[in-house]
């Protein structure tokens, strides 16, 4: 897949920096849009950095970066920003291969997560105990997560803590009782993906509106964008960014 994430501080002496900070899920993405647009735009040179849907848009609030990228809808109190849809993605609940669960409804992923679900012979598993993984809080994920599937239930405190998607696709691999949930462009095929209500988790059933759980990858921003910032924007937007991103698994934004 070859999808790239740009470090901080590697900019250094490639001309006018544009920094777009924020959702790890959105990183990987971002990053492989801005290793392209570098190539080609000799002179400018955007870094992309992870930390988090709610560190990008403090980023961009102090002034620190250009772009913040956020995997979540924001908040209410999250004002004075413009947001703008880059892509969609699902949100994939993953079990490692060895798992013979195959799906679960809605609700089933919610009573496994706040804890009423412990073992997986009650969703027509192995009698073995389940493992949970989730995000820290201020993931994107995390957020889009419990609005999808958890409503006012509250994740159990028994859940491992990972700080990426990658970290939850490393845990879930390595442990054949665990489930995670993680941007569904990042699965890569390692992990089993669960049907969601009787709907596989694909590109082609977000596309279609028939996977339930969905959320948008934003750019954010605030004010009025400068010229460099602007550019990667539009590149991003066009139709070869956009079927970059619908290559890697996500659904395009328009």
């Amino acid at each position: 897949m070859g999808l790239v994430a740009l470090c901080g501080g590697c900019g250094g002496g490639k001309g006018e920096v544009v920094r777009v900070v924020g959702s790890t899920s959105v990183e990987p993405f971002a990053g492989e849009l801005a290793a392209e647009f570098n190539r080609n735009n000799p002179g400018l040179y955007v870094e992309v950095q992870g930390g988090g849907s709610t560190a990008g848009i403090k980023a961009v609030a102090d002034g620190y970066a250009q772009i913040g990228m956020c995997s979540r809808s924001l908040k209410p109190e999250e004002t004075g920003f413009t947001t703008i849809t880059i892509a969609r993605d699902g949100i994939a609940i993953v079990v490692n291969q060895a798992n013979k669960v195959g799906g679960l409804t809605r609700e089933q992923a919610r009573d496994i997560y706040e804890g009423k679900i412990g073992n997986w012979k009650d969703v027509g598993g192995e009698d073995k105990a389940i493992t949970l993984v989730t995000r820290e809080e201020g993931s994107g994920t995390r957020e889009a997560f419990e609005h999808l599937v958890m409503g006012a239930a509250r994740i159990a405190r028994a859940a491992k803590t990972q700080n990426s998607n990658g970290a939850v696709r490393q845990l879930v691999k390595g442990n054949e009782d665990a489930i995670g949930y993680m941007s569904l462009g990042q699965v890569h095929g390692e992990l089993k993906a669960l049907t969601v209500d009787g709907v596989k988790p694909t590109a082609e059933e977000v596309l279609a509106g028939k996977y339930p759980l969905v959320r948008p990858f934003l750019f954010v921003v605030k004010g009025k964008p400068g010229d460099a910032a602007q550019k990667f924007i539009d590149f991003v937007l066009s139709p070869p960014a956009q079927a970059i991103l619908e290559k890697e698994g996500l659904v395009r934004a328009k």
